[in-house]
Formats: structure tokens, sequence, C-alpha cells
């Protein structure tokens, strides 16, 4: 059937498959919890009350909870008890005077201090897909893959989780079971780069003489240690040093903003989720936009650009995994990385790193960078258009690299505020210039699709090239995910006799 601008079908060469990715509201994660400060705006602790209270209980009464409490909950864990001790850990400095506790009382305490989130519980959308780092055992002409998903949770907090499958020879779909538990990482402080600091410095108007002079100080590399010795030396000042303050708060800030999250060795990878860390994505980790990325010399790396939350502002990340169980991330900065939707290219063009970006809120663009975390001033090649586009654009994943050019999925915002997903055609040596552009979507929401958290839309953070076929993951009105296959020659073939706007 073919397709018009007008109508709500999809062209002949997309098919969308049966998969559908509903939220799980029984894949809870065991987080810390604080008596009193669950509430907003309330901020005073009642964990000494609480603790008393468990103190105050005999050892009948202390065995036959844990006894309760493990026939209710360990199921829905990996190792609770080992969840327990943590969480001890963390407010024994709080039983100072308390005296020896035995093993079952302590583990109670720590029952006391945690509790269930379960993190898609109102929602499982916007995936990205990759080829898997394992390609091994396969048939012929198949490929196994990740797909990262946007896992939406109480307050609408936003993590990430991970999802494997394969496509075979013939373009068939499918996907792994998930595990029935869910792991946590170990999250760790990095040594820091100097170059992050500096870029990050110069985005918020650093005073230059406080923030040389801490810098100065600091070798290429360095860590937590070396830095707050520079700004203990740099707080000494503050009588001398007008900003010294302000200064050392916002290099905590920056620090605050790179970490390391390792998950267990063994662990499945549907069972790893990360979580927000850190001030500034506290309330999200948004639409993990995953490329495989080939260095010059070969090697392979997934780069996976996000959008950090805080409840009130956005700023962009950089995750970096060889293997999604250890990851890094690190903040990125300049005016190409303002706003959401950074999406790198799988690969150095010019000798530079380039990416897709919508800096303004409204145009597609593409910027530039040395070094993978400061972005260059974005130039345009895209604006609105066509009326299914006319609000805004955005890309919907990186650049998938094809011989007729870069081909880049792309949303538009119409009327009503409905998304759908079209298409764009980059030339492969100046990604600047356009040489193809779809005039329809290539995918809307139809159906049961166009209900949801937010109605009306389609949307997905990367589509994976399998032979001549287009995997494309998509979230539906920021609720489930779906599974769609586009033939790929069928589609350039659409891109190349459409002549793009100048």
């Amino acid at each position: 059937m073919s397709v018009d601008a007008a109508d709500g079908y999809d062209p002949p060469w997309v098919r969308r498959t049966e998969h559908l990715l509903r939220p799980d509201p029984t894949r809870v994660v065991a987080r810390v919890f604080l008596p009193g400060q669950e509430m907003a705006g309330s901020g005073k602790s009642r964990s000494a009350g609480v603790l008393s209270r468990v103190l105050a209980l005999d050892e009948e009464e202390v065995a036959r909870a844990l006894r309760d409490l493990r026939t209710r909950f360990a199921d829905r864990h990996h190792d609770l008890e080992a969840i327990w001790d943590e969480h001890f850990a963390l407010v024994r400095h709080r039983l100072a005077g308390a005296g020896p506790l035995g093993t079952d009382r302590r583990r109670l305490v720590g029952a006391y201090f945690t509790q269930e989130y379960a993190v898609e519980g109102a929602a499982l959308s916007n995936p990205s897909m990759v080829p898997h780092p394992d390609q091994s055992g396969l048939p012929a002409g198949s490929t196994r893959f990740v797909m990262t998903v946007r896992a939406t949770g109480e307050g609408h907090v936003s993590s990430m989780e991970l999802r494997t499958g394969t496509v075979d020879a013939a373009g068939a779909v499918s996907l792994d079971a998930v595990s029935a538990h869910t792991r946590l990482p170990v999250v760790t402080e990095p040594r820091f780069t100097r170059a992050v600091f500096e870029h990050q410095l110069e985005d918020l108007a650093a005073d230059r003489a406080d923030a040389d002079f801490v810098l100065a100080a600091l070798g290429p590399e360095f860590d937590r240690a070396d830095l707050d010795r520079v700004l203990d030396d740099l707080r000494a000042q503050r009588l001398t040093r007008g900003s010294a303050v302000r200064t050392a708060e916002q290099l905590d800030r920056v620090a605050g903003r790179s970490y390391r999250a390792s998950f267990p060795p063994g662990s499945s990878m549907s069972s790893r989720v990360l979580t927000p860390q850190g001030p500034t994505e506290s309330n999200g980790i948004e639409d993990v936009r995953m490329v495989r990325f080939e260095a010059a010399d070969g090697e392979v790396t997934y780069l996976g650009t996000y959008t950090a939350y805080d409840g009130r502002d956005i700023t962009a990340q950089l995750l970096q995994t060889h293997d999604f169980a250890e990851f890094s991330s690190r903040p990125l900065s300049g005016p190409g990385a303002r706003n959401k939707g950074l999406a790198l290219f799988p690969r150095q063009i010019g000798g530079r790193y380039v990416a897709l970006s919508r800096a303004d809120r409204e145009n597609n663009a593409v910027t530039t960078s040395d070094d993978l975390l400061r972005w260059d001033d974005p130039v345009v090649v895209q604006r609105p258009e066509h009326g299914w586009e006319l609000v805004q654009l955005g890309n919907c994943g990186p650049p998938i690299e094809t011989e007729h050019g870069w081909l880049v999925l792309t949303h538009g915002v119409g009327a009503m505020r409905t998304y759908s997903i079209g298409a764009l055609l980059l030339d492969l040596d100046d990604p600047t210039r356009v040489v193809g552009r779809l005039a329809h979507p290539l995918l809307r929401a139809v159906g049961e699709e166009r209900s949801g958290y937010v109605p009306n839309v389609v949307y997905s953070c990367g589509a994976m090239r399998h032979g001549r076929s287009l995997v494309l993951p998509y979230g539906s009105s920021d609720s489930t995910a779906r599974v769609a296959v586009v033939d790929l020659d069928a589609l350039l073939d659409e891109l190349r006799a459409v002549a793009p706007a100048v």
C-alpha cells in the first residue's frame, strides 16, 4: 500500500514485528530507605527513632521478623542478606553506644533501611540497538544484538536497562528471556582528566584565575584525593580570592559528573540496571543513544550519549564500555552538546569525531569534536519542512553508514504533538551536506501505540543495520517498546528520489 503524508499506513518496505516489551513492575532493585526523607521538602530524618525501636525487640521477635522477610522477599533479589548487610553498614555509625549486635539484628536493622524500587514500574521505552560484543557460535547470516531501554519508575526517574537477542539471516528478530533478578553496579570515582574540568569550567563561566590556580596544580590525570588537596588550598585563600568558594563548588559538581559502574562478573546483561548516579542525573538517565564506535586503529568501543536530568536542568553525558559490564560516564560540554539528543557517528570523519545535535531545540545539526568531550558550534542540516515535523525535528539515534551516505533516522513533531519517525541521508565525506530526505514518515503511531504515558509518540534512540535490512526498535507513547524491520534498499531508493531542500 502506498503512503501519503496524510494517512496512517506504513510504507510497504516497513514491517512491524509482533515484539512488545511492556514494563514489568516485579523487576525491582533494593535501595537505601531513610525514614522521614522519603517526602520531598521534609528533610528531617526519623532514623534514630526507628533504630531505637528495632533495638528494643527481643531475640524471638527479631528471628520471627527475619523469617517473614526472607519468605516474602528473598526470591525477588539476587542476595537479599548481602543487601541488608550493606545497608546496615551505612547506618551503623548511629549505633556507637549500642554495644555489639548479633547477625540477625544487624540484618533486621538493614531491612528497615531498605526499600524496593520498581525501576520500570511506569514505562519501558526509547530503545537503541547495537551488535553484541560477542558474535561467536551464531549461524551464518545471524547477528546477536544488545538493546538499551529506558526504564521509568516512581517519580518519573529513568534508568538504563539492557536486553539481548538475535536477528537471523531471513531478518527474523528474537529476544532472549529476561532475568527475574536485577543487579546494581558497584559505583566508584574514576581517575579524572584535566580536559573534562577545563571544558566544564568554560561552560560554567568560572573565575579563570581561581580555576587556573587549581588546574595548574593538577596533572593531566588525577584522583579525588589530589583534587581535594588543591581545593583545600583554594579555600584557604578565600579572603584574597573572592570567587574561591564558588569555584570550589563548581569543581566539586564537575567531579560528581564522572564515575565508573561495574556489574558483577557473570551477571546476565538483562539483570543489569544503571540507576542515576550523582546530583546532576538524580532524576534520570534518559534516552541512551548507543553506538558501536570503531577507532582509526580498529579498536571497538561502545559509546552512549544520554541526557542527565536533576529534576530541573538537563546536561549531556557520555557512557563508554567494551563489554556492557564495566561502564564509565563523563560530562560533555560545548555549544554542540547543549540540549537533548546528541548522537555520535560510528567513526571519525576527516580526523574528527562527529555527532548529530539539536542544540537549538528545533533543527537537526552536525557538530564536531577533537576529543569526544567538547563539541563545537553545530551546523544546521535540516529544518522543519513537512506538516508532520513543523513543531520540531530531532534524531532517532546514531547515523548508519551505507554506500550511498550516512542514514539518519529522525523524529518530527507535528499537530496535536504527534511524533513520527523519518529519515535523512548525509554525504559520507561531508555530513553537513544533505543528499536525501523522506517527504513522508517512515513510521508513526497507529492503533494501540497511540495510547500511553505520552500519547501519539513513536521514538527510537538507535537502529542497527543487518545486511540489507534495518532493525528499528522504537518506543510507543513513552510506555512500551516495539521492533520494526525496514528494507534498507527500498529506504535508500526513496531517500535518493527526493531532492533535498536547499
